[in-house]
């Protein structure tokens, strides 16, 4: 077999040309459970609201290790020492912390499997790889369970200013054209630098942190929490709950053989093995839009509506308000749907729902924003900003909502 280039480059819309530091790194981009993120969306249902938002988890994870490597640069010339293979793992834990998500990136985790989060996936697939790669992603993997002693490393992969969240609000932003998210996330890496071994952003880039916390509460609102992206997130997730619970009940459904496996397994994080691991990583959007398009003529009432309405965006209305909703507004919209297609209630329970959603920019409880100010000391951002809405973007802003059929269905 040829040896082939390593040391690719990619185009990419948002940063340019993103290079490719390894061989290793080479061939986890190359490997199957990577190339796997091509086919699951990065921002679930959210392309029924914005038509251009079908960019993948595989653009975002390229996006992200390409951050790291300019954090790694940065801090390297404030003479912040990290070695070659501190570096390696770096740029290995920020390319593989999304590995584990299943298709549309959350709707699996709240219907077809118990208790099973992503993260969890993530690292399955990792230490998979781990054995693969001859234990050549230990270092990773300690950083990217938080377990590292250097901590502003597992701080670069997950905080509340990590690289995941300064490639995928950009991102986000650039392909839903949501202007109002767009980061300097450049910026805010050229701030970078570390503390008693923590990670903190000198005083001249905190209105750069200020701009990343007030665009993630905009595109939280305006995107991730968008009223449509959100009744169509509900559908999908209850779609698979039916089909789970009808194939319990001995109905035969048509779909491939890994969504088959999950639909006819009882899958928590006990016993997802190497086995299981091996069928989810065959899962991604393509499984559920294809099962979507065969159940649209089932004979199930409840299966054939999701499907036909998530095919074709022919979605359940809902009302957000800031007051919760009173047991007797959702009783009577379950009644009308009862009367009016004889079903039982637990079928319309379907159709019929509320519940609430939260945003909150910033979480004053765990690990904090710290600004080093010029005369050497660390504050927070919400203590050294002259800023008074950082405050109220610390708060948790919680909103309610009940979903029902148009008069239509």
């Amino acid at each position: 077999m040829k040896t082939s280039n390593k040391l690719k480059i990619f185009n990419d819309p948002i940063y340019g040309f993103i290079t490719i530091p390894n061989a290793l790194i080479f061939d986890l981009i190359e490997h199957r459970y990577f190339q796997r993120l091509r086919r699951i969306s990065q921002m679930g249902m959210s392309y029924l609201v914005y038509p251009g938002a079908h960019h993948t988890r595989f653009h975002h994870a390229l996006g992200c290790m390409h951050l790291m490597q300019k954090a790694a640069n940065v801090l390297r010339f404030k003479g912040v020492s990290i070695s070659e293979d501190e570096e390696n793992a770096l740029y290995i834990a920020i390319l593989l912390h999304d590995i584990g998500h299943g298709p549309f990136s959350h709707a699996m985790e709240h219907s077809i499997v118990n208790g099973v989060s992503h993260e969890a996936i993530s690292l399955r697939f990792m230490e998979k790889l781990n054995a693969e790669f001859n234990s050549s992603l230990t270092l990773s993997i300690q950083i990217f369970k938080g377990e590292y002693h250097r901590k502003f490393m597992c701080q670069l992969i997950s905080s509340q200013l990590d690289m995941d969240r300064a490639d995928y609000l950009k991102r986000d932003s650039f392909y839903t054209g949501v202007a109002e998210g767009n980061i300097n996330s450049e910026r805010i890496i050229t701030m970078l630098n570390v503390v008693d071994d923590e990670l903190v952003i000198e005083e001249k880039g905190i209105y750069s942190v200020e701009k990343f916390l007030v665009a993630r509460r905009l595109m939280y609102w305006q995107v991730y929490l968008h009223k449509t992206s959100l009744v169509a997130e509900q559908l999908l997730t209850r779609m698979l709950k039916r089909a789970k619970e009808l194939v319990n009940n001995g109905v035969e459904l048509k779909a491939s053989r890994a969504l088959s496996y999950f639909l006819n397994n009882e899958v928590s994080l006990d016993n997802f093995n190497d086995d299981t691991l091996e069928i989810f990583s065959k899962l991604d959007d393509y499984d559920i839009i294809s099962a979507m398009k065969e159940w649209q003529t089932h004979d199930d009432f409840v299966l054939r509506n999701l499907s036909d309405m998530i095919i074709n965006r022919d979605l359940l209305k809902i009302k957000l308000k800031n007051k919760k909703i009173k047991k007797e507004e959702l009783q009577k919209h379950t009644e009308a749907l009862i009367n009016k297609y004889k079903i039982t209630k637990h079928e319309a329970d379907y159709f019929v729902f509320m519940g609430d959603i939260s945003n909150q920019a910033y979480q004053l409880k765990n690990q904090h924003i710290n600004i080093l100010l010029k005369t050497g000391k660390i504050e927070d951002i919400v203590k050294a900003s002259d800023q008074l809405n950082l405050k109220a973007l610390s708060k948790t802003v919680t909103k309610y909502y009940i979903c029902y059929p148009k008069d239509k269905m």
